[in-house]
């Protein structure tokens, strides 16, 4: 046992220290920890992977089956502010004593066993779930699916939402690729939702070949509705069909949010004898939802908005609910992200709703630095009009779209979670017509 462990932030140096890579794929190594630790849970499990919609998809499971009476527990990455956010017991992120006597047994349990920070930490993280007496599970996937730390606990339900190309780098240069790299969580004879509306063939495939039992988006359920309200139908647990008529939109706002929506509820209908709950539990679950940086609309003037978007498709989403905002004289984003981003198609899509770009540096050597992200910027920018400077931390970037922001203009923070999370560290910001105030 390491020396002086004795709180949190002191166990997560030590998990930095551990591995000469901060991201390598593979189970071997975790699974043996894991077995030493006899990490198990009693509980169904519901793991969730894809490339966007994992947290939103998360936070309406969770939503609703508390309000359907049920014990939960949450695991996501990354967070936002603080690590503890990593994990929710019963709606409230764990307390960061109760994680340590985790750390430490996987400290003993991994031996001379070599595990990255998310490897070590998602072991803790996990086995505190485990022990804590939760009804139901839900475990996101870090990276990928196969091969993530996640996936050494088979679910009894996969939900795999959008696939679109990020993170290239390890699971493959196309959605062919990354398809089977989600698909690896699925299992033989257990509901595998697919929520992509259009996934990958990969996808499919492998879901056949391993015998799971498939639930598609457009095929096994689907969604209707108009302004006001929405509806989910789709084939019973059972047999015979299901339906919910007359639902509220999620308090989770963007239209990408019917999709994952859709997803939960074929879901909670693939677990209804193992997780039955009731409609009201189901409407009341998604009018309360929610999840920060997720298309957050933060009361003030000017208008703010935080979104971790932070690819193609994902930035792709938040334009088109940008565009659904109306109309305010000037926008103003905050941006900062990481080195491995494919750049072009996110300045492609946004650029043109985007009049004044605050590029911010980032607390980690992972991120790409601001002045390259204005230079890169800058060499495809048609706007003769827009404008572009670089700031020091998220912080002092929205100050300075602040001072320049008239009270009817338009505030966009998005990209990485450090850019978002840089500017709720102290709470969520609040605006009043070129002041940021203090949090209340």
């Amino acid at each position: 046992m390491p020396p002086s462990m004795e709180t949190l932030a002191d166990w997560l140096a030590h998990c930095e220290q551990l591995h000469s890579k901060n991201i390598e794929l593979g189970l071997d190594r975790v699974r043996a920890v894991a077995e030493r630790l006899g990490l198990a849970f009693g509980c169904p499990v519901i793991t969730v992977a894809g490339t966007n919609g994992k947290g939103s998809t998360c936070a309406m499971l969770e939503s609703i089956l508390r309000h359907a009476g049920y014990r939960t527990g949450v695991y996501s990455s990354p967070h936002l502010v603080h690590f503890e956010e990593r994990l929710r017991l019963a709606g409230e992120s764990v307390a960061a004593t109760a994680l340590l006597p985790h750390f430490e047994a996987v400290e003993r349990a991994r031996e001379s066993t070599s595990l990255t920070y998310f490897e070590f930490t998602t072991l803790a993280l996990l086995r505190c779930m485990a022990a804590s007496g939760v009804e139901v599970a839900i475990l996101e996937v870090g990276l990928g699916g196969r091969l993530d730390a996640v996936n050494i606990i088979d679910p009894d339900c996969a939900i795999i939402t959008s696939i679109d190309l990020d993170h290239m780098d390890f699971l493959g240069p196309d959605r062919e690729s990354i398809g089977f790299e989600k698909a690896g969580i699925l299992r033989a004879g257990r509901p595998a939702i697919v929520s992509d509306p259009m996934p990958p063939a990969s996808v499919i495939d492998h879901a056949r070949a391993i015998g799971a039992d498939l639930w598609r988006f457009g095929h096994d359920f689907n969604v209707s509705g108009d302004k006001q309200q929405w509806g989910w139908s789709g084939r019973g647990a059972g047999g015979g069909n299901r339906r919910y008529s007359g639902l509220a939109y999620p308090a989770l706002r963007g239209a990408n949010q019917l999709i994952n929506a859709a997803g939960v509820l074929a879901a909670l209908e693939a677990l209804r004898p193992k997780l039955p709950i009731t409609a009201q539990a189901v409407r009341t679950g998604l009018a309360m939802v929610e999840l920060p940086g997720r298309f957050q609309l933060v009361p003030g003037q000017p208008a703010l908005v935080l979104d971790v978007a932070h690819n193609a498709h994902a930035v792709a989403a938040l334009a088109e609910n940008l565009d659904a905002m109306g109309f305010f004289p000037t926008t103003h984003a905050v941006f900062g992200v990481m080195a491995d981003k494919d750049l072009d198609p996110i300045f492609a899509r946004i650029g043109p709703l985007i009049d004044r770009w605050y590029f911010t540096d980032l607390p980690t050597p992972r991120a790409a630095p601001a002045d390259e992200l204005l230079a890169r910027w800058q060499a495809q920018n048609t706007r003769g009009d827009a404008s572009g400077m670089v700031c020091a931390s998220p912080m002092e970037a929205l100050q300075a779209a602040i001072d320049r922001a008239d009270p009817a203009d338009r505030i966009v923070v998005f990209g990485s979670f450090f850019t978002v999370g840089g500017v709720l560290a102290n709470g969520t910001p609040r605006l009043q017509a070129k002041h940021l105030l203090p949090d209340a």
